[in-house]
This record gives structure tokens, sequence and C-alpha cells, in this order.
């Protein structure tokens, strides 16, 4: 009996050793790591940290390494060169990729942003606004060739504003020098994200008195692209990826700013939470974080057509060759 009972301890023993091992190693392999590089850190991108905050990513077994690559340039480059697996960048990025002849095309398969993320700010505070103010002004503007200038430039045309000859515009500041030289006194008007642009009108520095991205339309402005290798390769990771983003953009269309803002505050902690709330609300009411992951054709085509418009667009290429809306077809209700 002694030695039934001693084989039935030592038996319970090695059972508590093996199955703790087991599970640990069993859950390793369910979790696959993705580095993702954004372009910036923004509220603009709210949704993306919700899928990180409210678990969605994990609960579909992902786990992500999220790094801020401070430029389109330099966000292109680290998934180029195998720095990333997935690049939150606008969609631009990827044409002038193509047009220099890339063998493993980068391909946009989920867009965060459906709208162009600026917003005009003028010095002086404007009870009634119209575009015609701009005329003979001087306009601080963003940096040549990157979305934001383009977005800028097409709407100052829509309103019969030419950049060039009907107003003074400056944009050979550095993105991150713009609004220091606004407050410095540097233009009139400005064009600048949030929750800058926010701060500045809590502050008395500038006045918000327009939306670029209610003027410019639906575009596919931040957009989650990778290279085709990694779409082959990685298919149930990108599957899974997409399902975690539309439960994100599902629960922040669900939720008000208030609570998204308490979610996602550890990303923003220099931010006021009230401010955090009034920026994701003017998001939230003009449409700008997208309600799926599907980026379509006529957003596709609207963003070349401000390319054009703006004179940066190498060439024209068609949506099928450039963007995968496979995954985030299957991923949307």
């Amino acid at each position: 009996m002694k030695k039934w009972r001693k084989a039935v301890v030592a038996f319970l023993l090695l059972s508590m050793l093996v199955i703790p091992l087991g599970a640990c190693g069993s859950k390793d392999e369910e979790t696959t790591k993705v580095r993702v590089a954004e372009v910036t850190r923004s509220l603009f991108y709210t949704p993306q940290y919700v899928a990180i905050e409210k678990g969605f990513f994990k609960d579909e077994g992902l786990s992500i390494d999220l790094k801020t690559t401070a430029g389109g340039d330099k966000t292109m480059t680290a998934l180029l060169t195998d720095g990333a697996d997935i690049a939150l960048v606008g969609s631009e990025t990827s044409i002038y990729v193509q047009s220099q002849g890339s063998k493993d095309p980068v391909i946009n398969f989920a867009q965060l942003t459906q709208t162009d993320g600026t917003f005009l700010v003028s010095r002086e505070k404007i009870d009634n606004f119209n575009w015609e103010m701009l005329k003979d002004s001087t306009f601080l503007g963003q940096r040549k060739g990157g979305m934001p200038q383009m977005a800028g430039e097409y709407v100052l045309k829509k309103h019969n504003i030419d950049p060039k000859t009907d107003l003074t515009l400056i944009q050979n500041i550095d993105f991150a020098n713009i609004a220091t030289a606004f407050a410095s006194g540097t233009g009139d008007f400005v064009q600048l994200f949030e929750p800058t642009a926010s701060v500045f009108e809590e502050e008395g520095k500038g006045h918000i008195v327009a939306s670029f991205g209610t003027e410019s339309g639906h575009l596919p402005y931040t957009v989650y692209m990778a290279k085709t290798s990694y779409l082959k390769e990685d298919k149930e990771t990108v599957a899974k990826f997409t399902r975690a983003l539309q439960k994100a953009q599902d629960w922040v269309q669900e939720n008000d700013a208030a609570q998204i803002a308490k979610v996602i505050q550890p990303y923003f902690e220099d931010t006021n939470v009230k401010t955090m709330e009034t920026v994701i609300n003017r998001y939230k009411e003009q449409g700008s974080f997208a309600t799926d992951p599907i980026l379509d054709e006529e957003e596709w085509n609207n963003l070349q057509n401000i390319m054009d418009e703006a004179g940066e667009l190498p060439s024209r290429i068609s949506h099928d060759e450039l963007v995968n809306t496979d995954f985030a077809e299957k991923a949307a209700h």
C-alpha cells in the first residue's frame, strides 16, 4: 500500500511539473509577434491604440510591437528593409515605392483613417470664415509631397485659390517645427494636426476655422500595408490583425469620446484628457475614423486625383495593383 501511495504521489508531482510547462509552451506557440511601424504618434490613429489596450490583438493571438518612425520615408524604409512587418502610413507612399520599380510591392490591406486629419487655424478669431479670406495672406502649410500638403492645396484650388499666386505659401519648415513657427509669429493661417490645433485654441494662440478633412472628402489617408511576400507567407497573421482592427473600429463607433480617451490615455500622457476628448469627438463627428478596414476604389481614385492636382503623382496605378481588400472584406460586418 505504501508503495502504491508513493507511486501516486510521484505521479501527481510529475503531473504538476509537466502540465504547466506544456501549457506554457502551447501559449508561446499561439502568440505571434507583429512589428508595426507607425508614421507618427497621433490621436488620429485612435482605433489602433484601442485595439491594443482593449486586447483585441491579444484575443487573436497577436503580440504587437509598436514603434513610431517619424516621417513617411523612415516608415517605408523600415518596412522595405524588414525592420517592420506592417507599416501604418499614407497610401501615397505605396505609389511612390511602386513607381521606382519594387520587386516586392507594398500592398495596402486595411484602412484606419478615411479623411485628411488637419485643420485650418487662423491667428485671429474669425466669426464668419470663408476661404476667400486666405487670398493675399501668408499660409504656413505642410511638407511638399506629403498628403497633408497635397490635400491642403486640393482644398484651396477647390475654393478657387491658387496656392502659388493668390497667397504666400510657406512649406520649407520641418513638420516638427510648424506649430512652433506659427506660435512665434510666422503666418496668418496654418495647417495643423490635432491635438496641436485644439491646444492652440485653448491657449489663445490660434482659432480653428475649417477642416481639410471635411473639405477633401474620403480617401485612404492612413492605411496598414505590408510587402507582397509577407501577405502571402503570413496570411493568417494578416487576417487576425485585420479582424482585431475591425473590432476596434466597431468599439470606437459604439463608445463616446470620454470612454475612448480613458482607454488610450497611456499613449498620450502629456495631453490633457479633456483635450483628448475634444479631438476624438471632432474626428468622430467628421467621419475621420474608418468604420471598416475596406479601402474601396472610389477612395483610391480620389487619392490619386489629389496627388495629380498637386503634381506629385508619378503615374496612375489601378486599385487592384496595390490594394488587397480580401482580408478587410472578411473582417468587415
